[in-house]
């Protein structure tokens, strides 16, 4: 998780400012390149169950495709062949993520200690934080952006070696593979709920992931600054994932969810209202703290509700998320490019994505409700 998410997904976003430092590309570029690495992750959504290898190799397999993708993006433009390689990585990332997630938690519920799921998810974040201050070293030395790019494909060979080590010897009969049933399987109660909310996810924290570092780049020039940002969003991941382990034994699945999904609405929005120091920090603890926390909550629940064929639906919703965060930067994008938006693009983006956040907060705190009513009555 902390080479396939953390470095082949989110290395782009310390990255950002400073490829816009080196003038390789400008804000609206950065948003094009992360709508390729989305599409990547929507199009790997969608094929991970019809691949002919169990979850374990298939995992293994996109690592190692993802060390090698990471590293190319030092090589020189055009522009087209950056985008190639991000939907290439987005791919892979979303091969890693679902093939983890089935046989990581399908291993953890043999074992009957579901709750240590938050273990698996807490390499997301310490990914991030291990990538955010490789180049907060960088820039504040000065590293050009195409050698950090080098050096991120390297640290992510070197951590897929012990990966590889462990994979090997994991028996394929003892992982599920369940392909090639999504169409025949019925949806769960609420589907339809639970995929929208995890659209709203997606939507809503892509937009700081994405573009945090340069909001903050905005406010200070001093990369020993702005570089900040990044580690410490992936401290909180980490930190958010431990957290939820615990809320989970004293509240619900959809509580824990409703509520990590309120807190990052107000942490996506913060800056669009007031862009300061202060502002970009909350944003970073907020979102921070709480995506990992959703991720979590939203696979155990997506899993628990289709005990049968949990691949077809873990599938169905990161495909939901995978369009919400496609349509993220695309929309800030598109906004930029409006005359009467340009100035304040990225905050009307922002402010979309907190509505919807709050707005599936309200839905699953209801479902949840709802459930509570069920179970009472049966």
């Amino acid at each position: 998780m902390a080479l396939a998410m953390g470095i082949g997904r989110f290395a782009f976003t310390p990255m950002l400012p400073l490829m816009i430092r080196d003038a390789q590309i400008d804000v609206a570029g950065g948003g094009w390149l992360a709508a390729a690495n989305y599409l990547g992750y929507l199009l790997g959504a969608m094929t991970a169950s019809r691949i002919r290898l169990d979850a374990a190799r298939l995992s293994l397999l996109a690592l190692l495709l993802t060390a090698a993708l990471t590293g190319a993006m030092a090589l020189p433009g055009p522009a087209w062949l950056w985008m190639a390689l991000r939907l290439l990585a987005g791919v892979c990332s979303a091969w890693a993520f679902i093939g983890t997630s089935i046989w990581g938690l399908a291993a953890l519920a043999q074992l009957r200690r579901p709750t240590w799921g938050a273990g698996i998810y807490v390499g997301v974040g310490a990914g991030m934080a291990i990538a955010g201050l490789l180049c907060l070293a960088g820039g504040a030395l000065g590293t050009t952006a195409s050698a950090l790019w080098l050096q991120l494909g390297l640290l992510a060979l070197v951590l897929a070696l012990p990966v590889g080590a462990v994979l090997r010897r994991i028996d394929p009969e003892a992982v599920p593979r369940e392909r090639g049933a999504a169409a025949a399987t019925p949806l769960p109660r609420g589907a339809t709920g639970l995929v929208l909310s995890y659209a709203a996810f997606g939507f809503g924290y892509i937009l700081p992931a994405t573009f945090l570092p340069v909001m903050a780049r905005s406010v200070v020039d001093d990369p020993k600054l702005f570089g900040l940002a990044w580690p410490v969003f992936g401290a909180m991941a980490v930190l958010s994932n431990l957290g939820a382990g615990w809320c989970m034994r004293h509240a619900s699945r959809l509580q824990v969810w409703a509520g990590a999904q309120l807190l990052m609405g107000i942490g996506v929005v913060l800056p669009s209202l007031w862009l300061n120091g202060w502002t970009i920090a909350l944003a970073a603890l907020l979102v921070g703290g709480t995506f990992m926390a959703v991720t979590m909550t939203a696979m155990q629940e997506s899993r628990a509700r289709s005990p049968q064929n949990p691949t077809a639906f873990v599938s169905r919703m990161t495909v939901g998320f995978a369009v919400g965060q496609i349509a993220g930067p695309v929309c800030s994008s598109l906004l930029l490019y409006l005359p009467w938006a340009r100035a304040q693009g990225l905050n009307i983006a922002l402010q979309a994505a907190a509505a919807g956040l709050v707005a599936s907060a309200a839905w699953l705190w209801r479902e949840h409700q709802k459930n509570s009513h069920l179970a009472a009555a049966v």
